[in-house]
């Protein structure tokens, strides 16, 4: 009896056919969404149609969009259309284009997404980096790592760290899961890794941010800083626990800090009511989201505490 179950538990060659066939079908659902992208010479990369709620665009990778103008996009119905350049976003490796007069049909269709992806997922690498149709890496999710901020300052909800091969001309193409949904955007440069891949969050924002904006708004506060101890008895006549806080090295001239009074020599300890210990934790409280709202600092100047108010500006 226990060879019989186990002989049961063996896949058989229909079965595997079947999953084979799932496969296949997740990528020809997902195709209708990918698209070519020539913005730079020799190698074109991979894009994908992106509904905004307001009309389709495409994303790709910003690092592969190497010259702003005379960029052509190939649909998957195989029609040519030059497209233009809404807004770019170095931090998070995002580029979105916009494509006049596409004509959604069966063949052409923005991606259908998901928020589902979990660590162990089996998920599916696609590229169309030319005519001859989609190419496509398989493999599993190794890790999802995030919120973090990339090192130009950018917010990214999600990496996703999946174990497949990204061809030349994928970067801007979907990683896709079995029901051939769009989970991110696969990436060569994002991380020191080569394949990572940006989670839908991060790409449902940012493209709506370039779509409306042409740009990503960062708010700024115009200093300098170096993480320094924070004595106990200082911390204790701010009200904090922390060990470290930000000693203020420089201040730009005509930035928010100079127009709220903040002088060489400072100590900050909080934004917002928000320890910042370091600069990572300073960052965190700097989000666009905070454009044109007073904020409170609280500082330690020659020993003594000191509130703050002041109002973000935006990174030109």
């Amino acid at each position: 009896m226990a060879e019989t179950n186990d002989q049961q538990q063996i896949p058989t060659t229909s079965t595997l056919a079947a999953w084979s066939d799932q496969l296949a079908d997740a990528v020809q659902k997902a195709a209708r969404s990918i698209v070519t992208v020539a913005a730079r010479p020799r190698q074109s990369a991979s894009g994908i149609l992106w509904n905004t709620g307001q009309e389709t665009i495409v994303l790709t990778a910003d690092h592969v969009v190497e010259r702003e103008d005379d960029i052509t996009v190939i649909l998957p119905d195989g029609k040519q259309i030059k497209a233009q350049l809404i807004g770019r976003d170095p931090g998070t490796d995002i580029a979105a284009l916009r494509v006049p007069g596409i004509e959604i049909n069966d063949k052409n269709a923005p991606a259908e997404v998901s928020d589902n992806l979990r660590v162990g997922h089996l998920v599916l690498a696609i590229g169309r980096p030319g005519a001859d149709g989609p190419r496509v890496s398989f493999g599993a999710v190794s890790a999802i790592d995030g919120p973090r901020r990339s090192w130009h300052g950018s917010e990214i909800d999600g990496i996703i760290y999946p174990d497949v091969t990204l061809y030349p001309g994928f970067s801007g193409g979907p990683l896709v899961d079995l029901a051939g949904h769009v989970v991110g955007m696969n990436s060569s440069h994002l991380t020191r890794q080569n394949s990572s891949a940006l989670s839908v969050a991060t790409l449902r924002r940012v493209a709506t941010t370039l779509h409306t904006h042409g740009h990503i708004r960062r708010a700024y506060l115009g200093i300098g800083t170096q993480q320094v101890a924070l004595p106990a008895a200082m911390a204790q006549k701010v009200g904090v626990t922390q060990e470290t806080a930000l000693l203020i090295v420089t201040v730009e001239p005509g930035s928010p800090a100079e127009q709220g009074g903040l002088l060489l020599g400072d100590l900050l300890v909080s934004v917002a009511g928000q320890p910042t210990p370091d600069v990572e934790a300073l960052r965190a409280q700097l989000g666009s989201d905070k454009l044109g709202q007073p904020l409170a600092l609280k500082l330690l100047r020659g020993g003594e505490p000191r509130d703050v108010a002041i109002t973000l500006g935006e990174r030109a």
